[in-house]
């Protein structure tokens, strides 16, 4: 009988197969095909409960009924509105978010000193659920645009700063050294070398943080607003349209994944060195 180094010696020199290679890419082919068939499972599953499963409409729409609701929803004009409503808030939130969080993060992250005065607080805040300061922004800005932007800029710009302080800790002190050994000054070595190592963390860091944008923003509107996606799944559950509710979070997963997208191209065009 093989003893137990034997017999694994026999397997080490097996190649490994194409789907279960480590931290290799495989062929496209292959690739395209598991990213059609993880969303063609769901849909047929979802297609088959809603059809042979028994369950009634108002609880479980098919898919050619959330298909129809999209498009009574864009007939009527509420999609476009509803979703370029949301998508303005969550920009503009999660722009003043970023602008704020990327020195404060790569100050934490090269200065003990600055990180000593803003971790402590920080700590605390981003463990506060954002939708719990929703009472004291309608109290303070009322119900108009302002609460729902801030409530996204309260709910990103803590996890962003952590997350970017935590990237600039991995910059080389290698490169930092010889920077001061050439001659640079603190600035330079900022803005040269600390602030261009940590740019794909950053764009990574907010291709992240923005699906919590998403979550706030349907928070908001259904609590006060006029228009939004989640003001509309609100409409619809108050009359029973569960198939206008299904077409709504479609939307935002499809607009989810399009942001996603373009983070990751976006990463891709201006920072070709970290590939």
């Amino acid at each position: 009988m093989l003893n137990a180094s034997q017999d694994n010696s026999q397997y080490q020199g097996l190649p490994p197969t194409t789907f279960w290679r480590v931290a290799e890419d495989i062929p496209k082919p292959l690739q395209w095909s598991l990213m059609v068939i993880s969303v063609a499972i769901p849909l047929s599953f979802w297609w088959l409960l809603a059809r042979f499963g028994g369950v009634e409409e108002v609880f479980l729409p098919s898919p050619s009924q959330v298909v129809q609701a999209l498009g009574r929803l864009w007939e009527k004009g509420y999609l476009l509105q509803d979703t370029i409503a949301s998508f303005f808030r969550v920009v503009g939130g999660f722009f003043f978010a970023g602008l704020i969080a990327v020195p404060i993060g790569i100050g934490m992250g090269a200065f003990a000193s600055v990180r000593a005065l803003f971790e402590p607080i920080i700590g605390i805040l981003r463990y506060m659920p954002a939708p719990a300061f929703i009472p004291l922004l309608i109290l303070y800005l009322g119900i108009g645009e302002e609460p729902k932007i801030l409530l996204i800029f309260i709910g990103t710009i803590f996890f962003n700063v952590l997350m970017i302080m935590d990237a600039v800790k991995f910059v080389p002190k290698e490169l930092i050294e010889t920077t001061y050994t050439l001659g640079g000054l603190r600035w330079q070595v900022l803005l040269s070398v600390i602030t261009p190592y940590v740019i794909p963390n950053i764009i990574d860091a907010f291709r992240i943080n923005i699906a919590t944008s998403w979550n706030l923003v349907i928070v908001a509107e259904l609590v006060a607003a006029e228009q939004g996606l989640g003001k509309r799944i609100l409409l619809a559950q108050k009359f029973l349209k569960t198939d206008e509710i299904f077409a709504c979070l479609i939307i935002l997963g499809l607009i989810g994944f399009l942001i996603d997208l373009s983070f990751r191209g976006l990463l891709r065009l201006s920072c070709k060195w970290a590939f």
